[in-house]
């Protein structure tokens, strides 16, 4: 019993690579940031991000939008991608934020994607069309408050995020990094 548990267990996670949403915002508040999330490489190895996609709670690959500014992603990196056209938002998104200026920032814009406070899901998508990460969803969203995801061992997702958002805050949050900003409401 226990080796088809194994077996199962191992498939589970082959399905998916090493990355994982990891952060969303759907509402940063008055004077905030487009919608962003984290992406956070759990592997052992860089894994390459060059043709993937991301799309909303549809979750379907022919709504995706292209990911752009970020060509790959080290093992135990975590990256944000921020809704936000040719990626014109990014240097404004680091002043806001404040302290990220080592981590990688790229971007995703478009229609069809526009994560919604009243509720929202993301996945990422490799080139071919393959859903390379665990869909996450979210709730009605605190503004000023992002929703934070945790995995089990089988890279799945292990947090409501309904009842887990988080206020984004400098420092580490269950092995994650978090952002903050004095203008959040």
């Amino acid at each position: 019993a226990l080796s088809i548990f194994l077996a199962v267990s191992g498939a589970a996670h082959a399905q998916y690579s090493d990355l994982r949403i990891t952060e969303a915002m759907s509402s940063s508040g008055t004077g905030g940031t487009g919608d962003w999330f984290e992406l956070t490489n759990y592997g052992l190895t860089v894994e390459s991000l060059t043709g993937w996609t991301v799309d909303d709670s549809s979750f379907l690959f022919a709504s995706s939008l292209a990911l752009s500014g970020i060509s790959s992603i080290a093992p135990g990196e975590s990256v944000i991608f921020l809704d936000s056209a040719a990626g014109a938002d990014i240097a404004a998104f680091r002043t806001f934020w404040g302290g990220i200026e080592s981590i990688q920032i790229g971007y995703y814009s478009g229609s069809g994607i526009g994560l919604s406070a009243s509720g929202d899901g993301l996945v990422v998508f490799d080139s071919g069309g393959t859903e390379q990460t665990p869909r996450v969803t979210f709730g009605t969203a605190t503004t000023g408050s992002s929703f934070y995801y945790a995995y089990d061992a089988d890279g799945n997702p292990v947090t409501s995020p309904n009842t887990d958002a988080i206020v984004s805050t400098v420092g580490v949050v269950t092995g994650q990094t978090s952002y903050t900003s004095a203008n959040v409401l």
